[in-house]
């Protein structure tokens, strides 16, 4: 016979072990709940000899318990730690994108579900007895390396949509303060590049000169950013986004953003079309 012991306070922990073990449908488990002195325990005894299904499944079960109730904690605390100078609403945003990031990215998830799971394992091999706070705090080296790392990210993301927001308010500030210097601009864009016209349809020579720039890139000088500080010096009364391909990207969205009430898109029209054209020819 198999056995094993884990001990932990927590209700909602003794709770959740309970109602996994009892629905795991385990043939020959015997499951129990005692309260000793120190710790409410979690009794387990298997009667069957299939010894590696068994760990297998209990350490899976364990994994899933200790990503429920303690890897928010643990990214609170390392992001408290590493990052205690952040606002408390900042701090909030950051676990938001952490928990985000490792929901959508598979790649993460599977890895910190294995860097917990495979330690349970070797672990509830060789001992009869878990505490389950002090293996989590003591035993999962590699887990909060990869809570860590993914801290990191989180905050490097958070700060580059911090400084974007303020960039673009910064723009739309400028655009609605500054006089018309054209009633209306075309923008051209398929392929992820810019053309502007004129209204008389005409194009118009983006301004390359980056000592007269409203906007510098921190990455590189694209034909967009041109086509950006251009708008920007004009500051048309109208600017009418025609999306020849039907993209619409970070570069359209921030347009909207900046250019607020003034700007229009459009899909279907004579500039559309021609672009259509020109761009079918090209491929």
């Amino acid at each position: 016979m198999l056995s094993l012991c884990i001990k932990n306070n927590n209700d909602e922990i003794i709770s959740y072990l309970l109602d996994r073990l009892f629905l795991s449908n385990i043939d020959s488990l015997y499951v129990s709940n005692r309260e000793f002195k120190s710790y409410k325990n979690v009794i387990i005894h298997y009667k069957s000899d299939k010894k590696d299904f068994f760990y297998d499944k209990i350490s899976s079960i364990i994994t899933d318990t200790i990503i429920k109730f303690y890897e928010n904690r643990f990214l609170k605390r390392i992001l408290d730690y590493n990052y205690f100078y952040f606002t408390n609403v900042e701090k909030k945003k950051i676990l938001n994108i952490a928990t985000e990031f490792i929901e959508n990215d598979n790649i993460s998830k599977e890895d910190n579900y294995f860097s917990i799971y495979y330690p349970v394992l070797d672990y509830i091999s060789s001992n009869k007895s878990l505490v389950l706070d002090g293996f989590v705090n003591f035993r999962l080296q590699n887990y909060m390396k990869n809570l860590d790392y993914i801290i990191d990210i989180s905050v490097n993301k958070f700060l580059i949509e911090k400084e974007y927001n303020e960039f673009v308010s910064i723009l739309k500030l400028y655009v609605s303060m500054t006089p018309f210097n054209s009633t209306l601009v075309h923008l051209v864009y398929y392929n992820n590049e810019s053309i502007l016209l004129d209204k008389d349809k005409n194009v118009i020579q983006t301004d390359d000169d980056i000592f007269k720039a409203k906007y510098l890139s921190d990455i590189s000088f694209s034909s967009n950013d041109y086509a950006l500080n251009t708008l920007l010096n004009l500051t048309p009364k109208k600017l009418i986004i025609h999306l020849a391909d039907g993209h619409n990207d970070e570069f359209i969205n921030t347009l909207k953003l900046i250019f607020e009430n003034r700007y229009e898109i459009c899909t279907n029209c004579v500039i559309c079309e021609l672009y259509k054209k020109n761009l079918i020819k090209s491929k």
